[in-house]
């Protein structure tokens, strides 16, 4: 099993900025896909961006692409989603989640992540 523990969310003006961290613990594997999904209040659980766990492949949704960066620390086990320019429509909870491949290209569905975070809420007020 892998536990997956998000930080940094919260309250921020739109334009600003927020950094999410997820640490990735138990039985950890440098083959470990992570990548973040968001939920906003009432509507479906959506992609946000992914890293392959080469460090390689990245994918972003396009309605985040040129605000968010994803980046890992394999020594550290732990991924980052860094997202600047922040609009009231990031509003959502976000989630860390994780698979296992040997793939180096990161999937964008959902389904094919089997470790999940508990979520941490991000607000961005107008």
């Amino acid at each position: 099993q892998v536990q997956l523990v998000e930080s940094g969310g919260g309250l921020v003006q739109a334009g600003g900025s927020l950094r999410l961290s997820c640490a990735a613990s138990g039985r950890t594997s440098r083959a470990l896909v992570m990548g973040w999904f968001r939920q906003p209040d009432g509507k479906e659980r959506e992609f946000v961006a992914a890293k392959s766990w080469n460090g390689g492949n990245t994918y972003y949704a396009d309605s985040v692409n040129g605000r968010c960066t994803i980046s890992r620390d394999n020594d550290k086990n732990t991924v980052y989603l860094q997202m600047d320019n922040l609009k009231p429509e990031d509003t959502a909870v976000y989630y860390c989640a994780a698979y296992l491949t040997l793939s180096s290209t990161p999937s964008r569905i959902r389904n094919q992540y089997n470790y999940w975070g508990q979520g941490i809420q991000v607000t961005v007020s107008s």
